[in-house]
């Protein structure tokens, strides 16, 4: 059971701001996912949750390594709501099971991808704090400058959703995977 109340977009009590929402995020999706319920009762937070999700979806890296990345951070994070979601959303976007077993890793056969994942969880691991030769090996594997950001961007949205979702307790709504716990 969450630790805060998941938002009914029906409910006569819903401020029309944040029915709105979602009622665009649900005909965006299809459905609404309980995590966005969660967020829903901070209209802003909402705002700015779907909003991120919404730039970056339109970025320089693609659907397939955002995915890899957000399943990397929430395996870090012991996230079982944003491992189980963005697995499913890797799949959708063509990553292979396998692919995303490895990226629960922090692990690609693709070095490109691999060095992006091993840029985002030092992200995580070290708070921020990475050095020089940190972003010159992410610059060696092919990345530039815009996708390198990009790859920031995608940590920090992916460290939003996985803190409220561990937060609060929210409950998975999507098909359950097994958390690696990727060594830190």
């Amino acid at each position: 059971m969450s630790r805060i109340p998941l938002i009914d977009r029906t409910a006569a009590s819903t401020s029309a701001d944040r029915k709105a929402l979602l009622d665009q995020l649900t005909q965006a999706m299809g459905a609404t996912p309980n995590m966005f319920k969660v967020v829903a009762n901070s209209p802003a937070a909402l705002k700015s949750m779907w909003g991120s999700f919404g730039a970056l979806g339109g970025g320089v890296i693609g659907a397939k390594l955002g995915e890899q990345i957000a399943v990397a951070v929430a395996d870090r994070n012991a996230c079982e709501y944003c491992l189980a979601a963005h697995t499913a959303l890797g799949r959708k976007a063509g990553v292979s099971a396998d692919a995303l077993a490895a990226a629960q890793r922090g692990e690609s056969g693709d070095p490109a991808t691999a060095a992006a994942l091993a840029f985002a969880l030092k992200l995580v691991n070290e708070r921020g704090n990475v050095s020089e030769a940190d972003v010159q090996a992410v610059r060696q594997a092919g990345f530039n400058d815009e996708q390198i950001v990009e790859i920031l961007a995608h940590v920090a949205l992916n460290l939003f959703t996985n803190y409220v979702n561990v937060a609060f307790a929210v409950p998975v709504d999507f098909p359950a995977v097994k958390l690696s716990r990727a060594a830190a």
